[in-house]
């Protein structure tokens, strides 16, 4: 009698390593689920756990009450009309707010291609032949801070043009001088709005324009008033644009700060000596 062929004990040796390629899949699957539900901070710790010498960077530092940093809104607008709206709010709450004030015959509101612009008459912010800031002006400053802020994911810059008047009826001031007066009293708006707006540093432009951007014909003092202003142009982003890809460079921070070097960069209150020979 021909002997029976022992069967193979190896035919189900397949199930094994099917068995094996599904949990690897199971385990892989709640993997990517738990790194799809990590926060932020949990992730910053294990990215620091791998490199203890790991530094937070200046964005981290200067966002929040530490200082100003406008690309750090969870509101940045991802579409240009998300952008044109945000600035319609703005306006709106800034003539809110010069109306609510009584600020409307020292403070013009006006918009232009989806940009705002703001004129303050001398006797907001400084007085005559003086850079100083006031302090009815330090107020009005503060309230547009607050008002800049909700609004800083659509605002491309913030330019502040100083001005000044002519000083004589019959001739042009001194340049070195009138130029001075009027690059003191932007800055000086400037160092205000970076101190106190979360609006990058790099969003904020100080211009000087002296007596040459006249409004009114310099004879008399109230041919003089109407030129000693500042103005600030708030100019809405625009996606896509040279300038917002310039920007977005600038405003995405390769410094590694400190606190220490956050603090030691925080200028005093707004203030300087009176330039000479310009009004």
């Amino acid at each position: 009698m021909a002997k029976k062929k022992g069967g193979g004990g190896g035919g189900a040796n397949w199930m094994d390593t099917y068995g094996d390629m599904v949990t690897l899949l199971l385990c892989f699957f709640v993997l990517l689920y738990s790194m799809s539900t990590i926060s932020e901070e949990k992730f910053k710790a294990i990215v620091q756990s791998f490199n203890p010498n790991a530094s937070r960077s200046q964005t981290e530092i200067i966002g929040g009450n530490d200082g100003p940093n406008a690309d750090d809104q969870p509101d940045n607008p991802s579409d240009q009309l998300e952008i044109e709206n945000m600035m319609k709010d703005l306006l709106d709450a800034i003539q809110d707010f010069t109306a609510k004030e009584g600020l409307d015959s020292s403070v013009a509101v006006s918009t232009s291609g989806g940009d705002i612009y703001m004129k303050f008459e001398d006797s907001v912010f400084f007085g005559g032949n003086s850079s100083k800031l006031r302090q009815e002006g330090i107020e009005i400053l503060a309230q547009l801070c607050t008002l800049f802020d909700q609004s800083a994911g659509a605002i491309e810059q913030i330019r502040v043009q100083g001005h000044t008047a002519q000083q004589y009826d019959d001739r042009p001031n001194e340049t070195k001088g009138d130029r001075e007066l009027a690059s003191a009293r932007a800055t000086n708006v400037v160092i205000f709005l970076q101190d106190n707006c979360h609006i990058h540093p790099a969003r904020l432009v100080a211009e000087s324009y002296g007596q040459w951007h006249a409004i009114a014909d310099n004879q008399g003092e109230e041919g003089k008033a109407p030129n000693r202003r500042v103005e600030l142009v708030i100019n809405a982003k625009e996606l896509g644009s040279e300038l917002n890809k310039e920007l977005a460079q600038y405003t995405t921070s390769h410094y590694t700060a400190t606190q220490e070097d956050v603090a030691a960069s925080a200028a005093p209150s707004p203030s300087a000596a009176p330039a000479s020979a310009a009004p």
